[in-house]
């Protein structure tokens, strides 16, 4: 038997607590416009069959065959999923991941000025004469 390990473990997948596991956010966030019917296709199926955390490790013959989507198509779709960051692959797992949002990088604020300052920029330091 295959051994589960999370890929991502920073984006373990939770079910949204006011649907269920497809989150209202694909159509919200505009997400479901970045993929193709076949990611879709894939997605879906992913969110199906994976566990608590998002983790299936059904091999790509077996997808293929569900889907009645051919090897290449499906890589292609899987590489689209990868790009919209919701799965992550390591073969033979796959890993819906969760779509909260990455906490934002904050950027370093500079002391504001003070009213003196101000003036000594905008005066190129003559105020002080006024």
């Amino acid at each position: 038997m295959t051994q589960k390990y999370l890929i991502c473990p920073e984006k373990v997948r939770r079910v949204p607590k006011q649907f269920n596991w497809v989150d209202h956010r694909l159509v919200r966030d505009h997400i479901i416009e970045q993929c193709s019917h076949q990611a879709l296709a894939l997605y879906l199926f992913l969110i199906t069959v994976s566990d608590q955390q998002g983790l299936s490790y059904y091999s790509d013959r077996s997808i293929s065959t569900r889907l009645a989507m051919d090897l290449i198509v499906l890589q292609q779709s899987r590489n689209e999923l990868i790009r919209a960051n919701l799965v992550a692959y390591r073969k033979p797992l796959y890993q819906v991941l969760s779509l909260e949002p990455l906490q934002p990088v904050r950027p370093q604020m500079e002391e504001p000025l003070s009213v003196g300052q101000i003036l000594k920029q905008l005066t190129g330091g003559q105020h002080d004469k006024l």
